[in-house]
């Protein structure tokens, strides 16, 4: 079996006591089974040289990283990936900031960690790359001489190429993608947008139905939805159960009911439109008030970069402005929180919730949707209230599915998840997790790899399907 190389933008090292990321939960099972490298940046920077590479091993997997530069770091990651790639991908042109400068730093990032990897790779490696940070990542190691099977998955949304060729240079960054065997997304809206940009932009000719003829190679499209580990979830739930945390919060919202958000604070999270659809709730359903209280967990992100802080002053209003109209001595609407929670509090907290709300403006998967349904008591669900944007909102239609620019329209939605009669509540939560069941998480990394490995496996049958198990 071929090593298997991971290559991201962040590497997941482990450490005692700490919380493994999404990422870490999903690929560590195969890089242990197969032996490996994870290989990126350590997420130090310095003002002069970097910080050379350094190797730690764990269960046979060498974790290998590195520092950037600080004008690196401001161009490639706070600079391109976070003001121009990040905003556009997720359709929001009108945040795009783009200069020459930091497209000019996120190459030479690339290039940096090409020139870096390429002294570990052996020839028969297979090199699995994440997300937006590193797209000409393949590009830099062909230039370099490397054949070896490289894939490609982005966790973020794919848009079509009319949003796409907004972006300044596109012609010079997405037909880069081609340089991949495999390049895999989230939803087969997402591949097929990017399916699109290869016809219309890069005139490719189409072999099949997810193949196109890229130079004298073929560049191969998949869709790979990632999932949870649904059945572990529902466990750790049920025990996070008897927490003491668990039982103070609920404690403390003397029996009223309970409704959870939880997003990193981003503006495509759409946490300020939520804010005025729960405001909206309010205006309309007033038999709820003092019987329904909004828990908001929001922790802060990217805070050297101004649109952020400008967030979460928005936020901030928003709930002051809301538990001061709506408010009473003995009951607060909503409990904004801003600090980070463990994977065990979280669990509990979305089981003791009658109501999950979900509803970013735009998002690659939104992995709380599929956590919430898979934390639920089958017996007394809460109700999962999901935005059509997400790209959850695929596998989990049993949902009640909202467009999140619709404040009223979500109101309802609210309104509806908090009258829902118990017997609708288990029929729909049962149609949810038994979709979350067989995908999860545990079967995505094989998924894409046996995808990239052994591209003829799926005859004629398009990798996007099969891959995703879709009906």
């Amino acid at each position: 079996m071929a090593r298997l190389v991971v290559v991201s933008n962040r590497v997941g090292v482990p450490e005692s006591g700490a919380r493994a990321g999404g990422l870490e939960v999903s690929i560590r099972p195969a890089l242990r089974r197969r032996g490996g490298i994870w290989f990126g940046w350590s997420g130090r920077v310095s003002d002069r040289d970097p910080e050379p590479a350094k190797t730690v091993e764990r269960d046979s997997v060498a974790y290998v990283t590195m520092g950037l530069r600080k004008d690196d770091y401001e161009e490639f990651y706070n600079g391109f990936a976070n003001r121009v790639l990040w905003p556009i991908l997720h359709y929001r042109l009108d945040l795009a900031e783009f200069s020459r400068r930091d497209l000019g730093g996120y190459f030479r990032v690339n290039e940096f960690f090409a020139r870096n990897l390429e002294t570990l790779l052996k020839p028969d490696d297979v090199i699995w790359v994440h997300d937006y940070h590193l797209i000409p990542l393949a590009k830099a190691l062909r230039e370099r001489g490397h054949k070896n099977r490289i894939g490609f998955f982005i966790h973020i949304p794919c848009p079509p190429p009319e949003v796409l060729t907004a972006l300044p240079n596109h012609e010079r960054l997405i037909p880069a993608l081609g340089h991949y065997d495999l390049v895999g997304f989230q939803t087969e809206t997402d591949a097929n947008n990017f399916s699109r940009y290869l016809t219309n932009e890069c005139a490719l000719k189409r072999i099949d139905d997810d193949r196109f003829a890229f130079d004298d190679r073929t560049v191969r499209i998949g869709v790979f939805p990632v999932g949870v580990e649904t059945e572990a979830f529902a466990r750790l739930a049920r025990r996070a159960m008897e927490s003491s945390f668990v039982r103070e919060v609920l404690g403390s919202l003397s029996g009223r009911i309970m409704m959870i958000g939880v997003d990193r604070l981003d503006y495509t999270k759409g946490i300020p439109e939520r804010m005025n659809a729960f405001e909206r709730f309010l205006a309309i359903f007033p038999e709820w008030h003092g019987n329904v209280t909004y828990l908001q967990i929001t922790p802060r992100s990217r805070t050297d970069i101004p649109e952020y802080g400008d967030l979460g002053r928005l936020v901030g209003e928003a709930v002051g402005r809301i538990n001061g109209a709506y408010g009473e001595a003995s009951w607060t609407p909503v409990r904004y929180i801003n600090k980070a929670h463990s994977r065990t509090a979280l669990a509990g907290l979305y089981r003791a919730a009658r109501v999950g709300l979900v509803t970013p403006l735009r998002d690659g998967m939104n992995l709380v949707a599929k956590e919430y349904a898979a934390a639920q008591n089958a017996d007394d669900p809460g109700v999962l209230v999901l935005s059509r944007f997400a790209g959850a909102a695929r596998e989990c239609t049993a949902a009640l599915l909202v467009n999140p620019y619709d404040p009223e329209g979500v109101a309802i939605a609210i309104n509806r998840a908090l009258a829902m009669p118990l017997e609708e509540r288990r029929q729909r939560h049962a149609a949810i997790f038994k979709v979350l069941a067989q995908n999860d998480l545990s079967h995505w990394a094989e998924r894409f790899l046996q995808a990239l490995e052994h591209p003829q496996a799926a005859g004629n049958a398009p990798v996007a399907r099969r891959a995703a198990g879709q009906r």
